[in-house]
């Protein structure tokens, strides 16, 4: 099966380092394929256009920051997908604590890290069905 991960940041290159960092194959049973939003109304829409498995979203991200995209998600979605946020200060996890974000993770992103906290989101979202 292959997993559908969405990838917001404003920045292009921000996006790429998380795609580089989770890989095709974030573990040897996993497969994932990405889908890229670099504004809020593009994150929005691809949430409603696609089946997301998991939203990756850029804490330092502006205007529209990660950490505030993903308190939204939660308090307006039924079945919010699960989120994981990329932070650059040790300091925002109280931040991200407080929009309910499953994982954070830190800027640099660490791929052996990066994945395997995306393998195991992407399992616990596939037992929760």
């Amino acid at each position: 099966m292959t997993y559908t991960v969405l990838l917001y940041s404003d920045d292009p290159q921000v996006r790429d380092r998380m795609r580089q960092a989770i890989g095709t194959r974030p573990a040897a049973d996993l497969s994932v394929e990405f889908v890229d939003a670099s504004s809020y109304v593009e994150c929005l829409t691809l949430i409603d256009t696609y089946e997301i498995d998991l939203v990756v979203l850029d804490g330092e991200a502006t205007p529209t920051g990660g950490i505030g995209i993903a308190r939204q998600l939660r308090d307006e979605l039924d079945d919010c997908p699960p989120i994981a946020v990329a932070i650059a200060r040790a300091a925002d996890r109280w931040l991200a604590a407080y929009a309910q974000v499953d994982a954070t993770l830190a800027h640099p992103l660490d791929p052996v890290t990066t994945g395997a906290t995306v393998a195991g989101l992407l399992r616990d979202r596939a037992s929760a069905r």
